[in-house]
């Protein structure tokens, strides 16, 4: 443990530099079209074949909403206006922050990028609820169809403690 600190850290036993292990951000959003929302199947572990909404790791040089847009570029071939943030949800058993804005397609364009099997527009009965990737997926889901039943754009937190 660093003197000061009340963590134990990894410290260079040559040099004393410490490396902290923080979580990593993941970005990403909900697109928006007519009402319906672009999903994305996955073609990539963990959870392949199943569904998700773009996201992803978080790239040095990027802001949050960059790193959304950027995401959905990549996995569905669609260029998003990032909007408001939607969600933020601790994954703390994978020390992970997943942070969703809602986002509106710029145009009905969309295909599957390399990390997707397929794409679609999808409106909130059609979604395959039991094939959802991950909880913050779901609970950012959840989230922005009740708030458009609410006429209401309100920023939801969530924590995920374990698996």
């Amino acid at each position: 443990m660093p003197e000061g600190d009340q963590r134990p850290r990894f410290v260079c036993g040559s040099c004393g530099t410490i490396h902290y292990q923080n979580p990593r951000i993941v970005a990403g959003c909900v697109p928006e079209w007519e009402g319906r929302i672009l999903l994305c199947r996955r073609a990539i572990e963990p959870r392949r074949g199943y569904w998700t909404t773009p996201a992803g790791f978080m790239e040095i040089g990027e802001t949050l909403p960059q790193a959304a847009a950027r995401e959905t570029l990549e996995e569905a071939l669609a260029d998003v206006a990032i909007g408001s943030m939607l969600a933020v949800v601790d994954v703390v058993y994978a020390a992970q922050v997943h942070v969703n804005f809602r986002a509106r397609l710029q145009r009905p364009e969309f295909a599957a990028g390399t990390e997707s099997l397929e794409v679609g527009l999808y409106e909130e009965a059609q979604i395959p609820w039991d094939d959802i990737a991950f909880e913050s997926t779901r609970f950012s889901l959840r989230r922005w169809f009740e708030d458009r039943r609410q006429g209401r754009e309100v920023l939801h937190f969530h924590e995920l403690l374990r698996r």
